[in-house]
């Protein structure tokens, strides 16, 4: 996922930015000499001692302009290498500096150059986003495990290539004016599904068929697919800018975390098709799908010698062309179609002939109208265990031929009056590598000569060559700088390349590129979309004359009776909650008062208005009257006098004064001496707080000459004993302090807009029966409440319980809190998770004992706050589990054919001999005095026997596996001459016209004596993995050095080639038996790269 460097990070996409107009004549856009592409190696020492969080590279200049790598050698707030493209003198250049390029970053592997990761993308930098580059480069479990070749000798080597090129103006750009189609907006990394949707929609057939799904008035569009697709194929068709997918994700049930995650175009093309034609079932439309995509092919087998075949018949949606080995589409379908004989080793089991030579392959019975080739860029590397992208270079043609050399893909039942000649319809394009990147498509929507790109929210016209030739794949020559010199041409792989083909057939295209017009579209939806556009269109229309009108927001005591206590309970109003009235900016205030008394019924002679001011403590208050002066302005004048902070609004307080017969009267004459105080009334029997209402009091006078007035406001006996309190502020904490009654207004500080809070005056002996007995606790109760939703780590989507806390609780009053609600008399066993804000998804370390302090500290993640929290419920209490180091060891059975993991939990100091004596109590031994040893595998190789002294609390178990097993006995008996070697199971794969040796299955140890034979050794092997006589007869043997093999006969003498002693490490020596893997996977295997998993692709409705 490509975002802008920041320490918060955020699932920003890409943004290209334009360059202001005020740094046209700047240094920064002069013409330059230096070459406009260049390479940068930067080579990092001691990469794992690296302490600071962020690393700069030295400055290299590219076309004139300074750069940096910025890189995370921890990863930016992710278990990812973080790494960047930054401008190094952003900070020193002018106003408005912009420069655009692209660039593409890598970490070189430095044993295998061919495995170095390498991701590219381009960015317009300006001052907002100087960095640009990859949040999640790569796992860092991969990039620290010595075995990988990315860190060698604790050096790490990244490289940069970055091509500066020519500023294009993308805010002007109008994509309806300029090809008369739209994009659609990207909310997250939702490119890969935007390509998909604008070839679908560019499919007119299915566009009409859509149309037709039957959908009502009363579906919403978020929880039905039929009715979300329609609608945003409406807006396509007649909308006039970018269209947003979110209605359409939330019909797949996504939450906002699917939408960020990368998947897979074609698992999502397949999946949707699937969920279409379901919906389409029992429709006028039922088969559409089928119609306009399936093809069917025949298996078959064929027998030589005898006359047997069989065969089956499949249906396909889409196909899987090779990549790799291919030059063109033709050669794909060639290798598609291939022979392959089933002979040797290798014949046929024909039922009645027993086992035969035989030939197998597959032919196409027919191909669909519409035909989508899914090109296989992406493989799994089993060297590296984990999925690689195919740059290579592959054409494909303007018009695909498949009835060629005779009908060659065509089986014998296919009707061959049909004319498989095809025409490209569009061309999905991946730019990146193979943890992310960009997806963006090539379309000819009428099949005309004229294609478009369709990049998320942009549409451009483009060539034939962009959309085909460009994206063939393969390496890119740039042009020499300075021609003559002896300089190596700068070649650079094109990331960029087609993986998805539509073609449409020739005789059908008049059929699928039909006419869609108003008439397929039903009614409700027409008016559906139409009101939803006017809404946009009437908001647009406001936003446009906004600089004509001032919103005025008048709160008035009705307001503040309604609130507070209910929404809000400090300071007095919520001014999004009041009325507003958007008032032409000229007119004069005056005016504006008799449209006040229409709406409220008060003659304009009994309303006096009060500015609103914001407070150094940042509370929010009455200030002062208008004056009459004031009054006779334009409110647009009065706006930017009230108050500069709320400057796109005027917020007025409405005072009306009521007579003895409750109708409004003529306001008192304000003089300083004066002060408007508000007041809220507290009961702690309640706990409610409530406006009661507004008095003027003189500054000289004192709260005993109006206690008898708030006792009325209350509705208590005039005597009633009450305190008083001045609520001062609330941000960061609350500031409530109780009013002296004997003393002046004035000697309190009190002015016009406090809050005064009162309530009865309690008897010491009835304090403790209220939580919150007065106004300052009840505040500071209210401001650190915090409902907290408890999720159980287990089904980390689902809420278990919420809990109304306060963000003040210790660590101890949370756990406490929620062993309760379990019915847990220990809380210590409660062990807690927070909730990370991005990925919406559990942290992945959990908070430690006290580790924090209080309940504030567990929700927050970077500036964000979070209401979700995840338990578990240990079985020992956590201080202890702590002090505990937790192994999984897989125990390898000395006779049976089995692997049991067990979970050892001992104390961090405790030795290797510790796990083991622990092991012995939990597995079965083959005899009682059974040792045994524990050893670290990865890759099916054994890298170390651990010593029974070595401390396990430094023994990794994420990445690779510990095993135990028994030492067997003729290990114990070594003679002088004997000897222990490593014995790996191998086959061999040719790959990019290298030969790889892949390791797979179980290693062990094997004893070889001096002088014994290959012959000898191989009765004890089958003897020890009990291989039956017809397999181990396949079996070849050879002497692997530094991955090399030399291939022995059964009458060479084994020992002579082992001449080391005790070899380990990677590129050890080793008796490798080569025969092809055909045991089922192990589960626990998952566990050696488990970071290269991704959800698959789910539409839940």
């Amino acid at each position: 996922m490509l975002v802008p460097q920041s320490d918060l990070t955020d699932n920003h996409q890409p943004m290209e930015v334009v360059a202001q107009p005020e740094a046209a004549n700047t240094v920064e856009n002069q013409p330059v000499e230096d070459p406009p592409s260049s390479r940068f190696t930067w080579r990092i020492e001691n990469f794992s001692r690296l302490n600071a969080k962020k690393h700069y590279s030295e400055v290299f200049v590219v076309g004139g302009y300074k750069w940096r790598i910025l890189l995370f050698p921890k990863g930016n707030n992710v278990d990812h290498l973080s790494m960047y493209l930054d401008v190094a003198d952003s900070a020193s250049l002018p106003y408005g500096w912009s420069r655009y390029a692209q660039f593409s970053l890598a970490v070189v592997n430095q044993i295998h150059n061919k495995y170095s990761i390498r991701k590219d993308t381009q960015h317009q930098f300006n001052a907002r986003e100087s960095d640009w580059g990859f949040t999640s480069f790569m796992p860092l479990g991969e990039l620290y495990d010595p075995c990988r070749g990315y860190l060698v000798n604790d050096t790490l080597i990244v490289e940069a290539e970055v091509v500066v090129r020519r500023i294009v103006d993308y805010w002007t750009y109008d994509s309806k004016k300029e090809t008369g189609y739209v994009g659609l907006k990207n909310q997250g990394a939702t490119c890969y599904m935007n390509s998909l949707l604008q070839t679908l929609y560019h499919i007119p057939y299915f566009r009409k068929a859509v149309y037709h799904m039957p959908t009502t008035e009363n579906d919403m569009p978020s929880g039905s697919i039929p009715l979300a697709l329609q609608s945003l194929f409406y807006k396509l068709q007649y909308s006039d800018s970018s269209v947003a997918t979110k209605e359409l994700t939330k019909s797949f049930g996504w939450d906002t975390h699917d939408s960020f995650m990368q998947h897979d175009v074609q698992e999502l093309n397949r999946v949707l098709c699937e969920k279409l034609e379901d919906k389409m079932k029992g429709t006028v439309v039922e088969g559409t799908i089928q119609q306009l995509f399936e093809g069917h092919h025949m298996n078959y087998i064929e027998c030589i010698n005898v006359d047997y075949k069989s065969t089956r018949k499949e249906s396909f949606y889409d196909l899987q062309l090779d990549v790799k080995g291919c030059h063109d589409v033709y050669a794909s379908f060639d290798k598609y179609v291939e022979v392959e004989r089933l002979e040797g080793d290798n014949k046929y089991h024909a039922e009645q002939y027993g086992l035969q030579d035989a030939k197998k392959g597959v032919l196409f019975i027919d191909f669909p109208p519409v035909l989508q080739l899914q090109l296989k860029r992406f493989e799994y590397d089993f060297m590296r265990d984990t999925m690689v992208k195919i740059n290579d270079r592959y054409e494909f043609p303007l018009q695909l031929d498949l009835d060629r050399d005779g009908g060659k893909y065509l089986s014998p039942d296919a009707d061959r009056r049909v004319r498989n000649l095809y025409t490209l319809h569009s061309v999905l394009v991946h730019s990146g590598g193979v943890h992310g990147g960009h997806y963006y498509a090539f379309i000819r929507p009428t099949l005309s000569d004229q294609w478009y790109k369709f990049d998320d929210e942009r549409v451009t016209k483009e060539d034939m060559k962009r959309a085909l030739e460009e994206q063939y794949g393969g390496e890119e020559e740039l042009p020499q700088t300075n021609p003559g010199f002896n300089n190596t041409p700068f070649k650079f792989t094109k990331y960029s390349n087609a993986y998805m083909l539509v073609y449409i057939r020739e005789s059908d295209k008049d059929k699928i590129i039909c006419n869609v017009d108003e008439k397929d579209i039903a009614e409700h939806l027409r008016e559906r979309l139409k009101k939803e556009q006017e809404e946009k269109e009437h908001k647009k229309k406001e936003k446009a004359e906004a600089h004509l009108y001032t919103i005025i927001k008048v709160a008035r005591d009705d307001d503040l009776a309604e609130q507070i206590g209910k929404d809000i309970y400090f300071d007095l109003v919520d001014h999004d909650k009041v009325r507003s009235f958007r008032i032409q900016k000229q007119i004069t205030f005056n005016v504006f008062k008799e449209e006040i008394a229409k709406e409220f019924g008060i003659p304009v002679q009994f309303q006096r208005f009060w500015l609103w001011a914001k407070r150094q403590n940042h509370t929010y208050r009455p200030n002062r009257p208008l004056t009459p002066l004031e009054e006779t302005q334009s409110v647009g004048t009065l706006r930017e006098v009230s108050n500069k902070v709320h400057n796109a609004e005027l917020r007025l307080f409405l005072e009306v004064e009521l007579g003895l017969d409750l109708r409004p009267i003529a306001p008192l004459d304000k003089t300083k001496e004066d002060i408007l105080l508000f007041f809220k009334h507290y009961n702690p029997e309640k706990e409610e707080l409530r406006f009661v209402g507004r008095l003027f009091v003189k500054s000289t006078g004192k709260p005993i000459e109006i206690l008898s007035k708030l006792n009325k406001m209350a509705g208590y006996a005039p005597d009633e004993e009450i305190n008083l309190y001045e609520e001062i502020k609330f941000e960061p904490s609350v500031m409530c302090e109780p009013i002296d009654k004997k003393i002046t207004f004035r000697a309190s500080q009190l002015e016009d807009g406090d809050i005064v809070c009162f309530q009865k005056s309690l008897p010491v002996e009835s304090i403790e029966q209220f939580r919150y007995p007065d106004v300052p606790s009840f505040l500071e109760y209210v401001h650190n409440r915090q409902i907290v939703h408890f999720r159980s780590l287990e089904k980390p989507k689902e809420d278990d319980f919420c809990l109304e806390m306060s963000r003040l609780y210790t660590y101890d009053d949370v756990v406490e809190r929620v062993a309760q609600q379990l019915g847990l008399n220990d809380p210590s066993k409660i062990r807690l998770t927070s909730h990370n804000c991005y990925s919406q998804q559990p942290k992945p370390q959990p908070i430690k004992y006290r580790g924090v302090d209080h309940l504030s500290d567990m929700l927050v993640h970077y500036n964000q706050t979070s209401d979700i929290l995840y338990y578990e419920v240990l079985d020992i209490p956590l201080p202890e589990l702590q002090g505990l180091k937790t192994l999984k060891v897989a125990f390898h059975h000395a006779t049976k054919d089995e692997v049991v993991i067990h979970t050892i939990r001992l104390p961090k100091q405790s030795t290797v001999g510790d796990v083991i004596n622990d092991l012995k109590t939990k597995v079965e031994l083959s005899h009682p005095d059974a040792e045994l040893r524990l050893l670290e595998v990865f890759y099916h190789k054994i890298y170390k026997i651990f010593p029974p002294s070595e401390k396990i609390e430094n023994i990794n178990d994420q990445y690779w596996t510990l095993r135990a097993e028994e030492i067997p006995e003729e290990e114990k008996n070594l003679g002088p001459n004997d000897r222990l070697i490593h014995v790996y199971h191998f086959t061999k794969e040719t790959a990019q016209n290298q030969m790889q040796i892949l390791n797979f299955g179980e290693p062990f140890f094997l004893v070889i004596h001096e002088g014994e034979t290959l012959a000898e050794i191989k009765v004890r092997i089958q003897k020890k993995l009990q291989v039956p006589d017809e397999d181990f007869a396949k079996w070849k043997f050879a002497f692997l050095s530094l991955g090399r093999p030399e291939y022995l006969q059964d009458s060479d003498i084994v020992s002579s080639r082992f001449q080391r002693r005790d070899v380990y490490g990677a590129w050890e020596q080793y008796l490798g038996l080569e025969h092809s893997d055909n045991a089922p996977k192990r589960a626990y295997a998952a566990n050696q790269n488990r970071h290269t998993f991704e959800k698959p692709v789910k539409i839940y409705n």
